[in-house]
Formats: structure tokens, C-alpha cells, sequence
């Protein structure tokens, strides 16, 4: 009897297994929850492709081509135990600034000045991540950094209006007066401490 119901058992899971199968090959691909494709994938903001609508696309939208970049992995140091002892997780992501066409001149410049500690002598903006155990979400995390970087290289610096700056500096002058005022009630305090010895 409890023989029978584990061959029933077995031929259901065999079944379920056999129709899984069979999704996965009418045209369905399977991929891993850390793949690259879930973990980035490409923004897209706008439908067709005209010249454009792909500069009139704010540069976060920016797609950035995986064929121009040099990516490599190395072990990643830190807590980790064996995992970091065999396996090659930590993203290095490398591309040359200057001749990287897909980010506008001006944003190349900005983002030269502002990140200069990571550009090598051979002009190559270098990012890494150790942050995951995954090469994949490392690899995310590093496109998504530079991604920030074009992001912030694009934005206009805020332009303060006259009256906000007048506040700001009536502020200052009015901490700075009252900063002067505790240190010198602070200061009589202590000189009513001290003896006379006259």
C-alpha cells in the first residue's frame, strides 16, 4: 500500500517536472534571478529609435553599451569565509572617458574633474563593487554607479536668488552673534567662580 502511494507520488512529480520542461522549450528561456538582463535591465524610455528622440532623452535614461566596457573579477576580500576564498565575485568595470561617445562631451569633461581619482594614467574611469556575493548584482551595482556618475555630471548646479542668499547670510551673522553672546556670559560665569585671595 505505502509502496503504490509513493510510485503515485513519484509519477506526479515526474509530470510536473516533464510540463515545466516543456514550457521552458516552446521558446521560453530560463534565467537565473541574478542575471544580467533582471538585475540591469536597459531603460527604455522611449519607443523607435530616431537621432532626436535619442538627444532629447534625459541622460539618467542613457543606455550604456556593455561591448565598450572592460569588465573583470577578482576575489573580493572581507567577511565571507570560503565563498571569498574560491570564488571570483568582485566587478571591476573599466572604460576609456575620453573616447566614450555615448556620453556628451561636456558631462565627459565634468565627470573627468569630479571622479579624477578614479581615472588611471590611461585615461580609464574605473568602478568596482565587492557589495554581493553574486558577480552578476556586482556587475549591476557597477553600471548602475556609473550610471549616477553621467547623472550627476549632467545636473545644473541651483542657481540661489538674491533674497535666499541675503537670508542665509542674516542667519549666519545672527548664529554668529549669538554664539559671541553665550561665550561671554560663559565667561563671567567662570570669573565669579574664581577666589579672591586679596
Amino acid at each position: 500500500m505505502a509502496a503504490h502511494r509513493l510510485r503515485g507520488l513519484c509519477q506526479a512529480r515526474v509530470g510536473l517536472l516533464a510540463a515545466r520542461f516543456s514550457q521552458w522549450d516552446s521558446g521560453t528561456e530560463y534565467r537565473s534571478a541574478h542575471s544580467l538582463d533582471k538585475l540591469y535591465p536597459p531603460r527604455r524610455d522611449g519607443a523607435g529609435g530616431g537621432g532626436t528622440e535619442q538627444e532629447q532623452k534625459p541622460p539618467s535614461a542613457l543606455d550604456i553599451p556593455l561591448a565598450r566596457l572592460t569588465v573583470s573579477y577578482s576575489r573580493s576580500s572581507g567577511p565571507g569565509g570560503q565563498n571569498v576564498n574560491k570564488v571570483n565575485t568582485k566587478a571591476e568595470v573599466r572604460f576609456h572617458l575620453a573616447s566614450a561617445e555615448w556620453i556628451p562631451e561636456a558631462t565627459r569633461q565634468k565627470m573627468a574633474l569630479m571622479h579624477r581619482n578614479k581615472i588611471n594614467r590611461a585615461g580609464e574611469l574605473i568602478v568596482n563593487s565587492e557589495e554581493s556575493r553574486y558577480q552578476m548584482r556586482n556587475l549591476a551595482i557597477c553600471l548602475e554607479k556609473i550610471r549616477t556618475m553621467v547623472t550627476e555630471a549632467t545636473e545644473k548646479p541651483k542657481v540661489v536668488s538674491k533674497e535666499t542668499s541675503q537670508k542665509l547670510i542674516e542667519r549666519v551673522e545672527k548664529m554668529n552673534r549669538e554664539r559671541l553672546r553665550q561665550k561671554k556670559i560663559h565667561s563671567s560665569i567662570k570669573q565669579s567662580r574664581k577666589a579672591d585671595f586679596d
